[in-house]
């Protein structure tokens, strides 16, 4: 059992995603840096906010609604 979100397997492995996305995006023209580049940096941070808010709730089925959208 997790005490926390950020002990959580999944949470790790979205991490690693997430810097390799803002990797991949740093080469990016600074054009692009609030349109195209801000599109791609944005879902590996939903994730996370999903994941963290779905361990906060109380029942399996709020916290399979978080999941779900993650």
């Amino acid at each position: 059992m997790y005490y926390n979100f950020t002990e959580t397997p999944v949470l790790k492995l979205e991490m690693d995603y997430a810097v390799k996305i803002f990797s991949l995006t740093l080469n990016l023209p600074k054009q692009e840096d609030y349109a195209l580049t801000s599109q791609i940096r944005r879902p590996p941070v939903s994730v996370s906010d999903n994941l963290a808010e779905g361990f906060g709730r109380e029942t399996k089925m709020d916290k399979k609604r978080f999941y779900v959208m993650g």
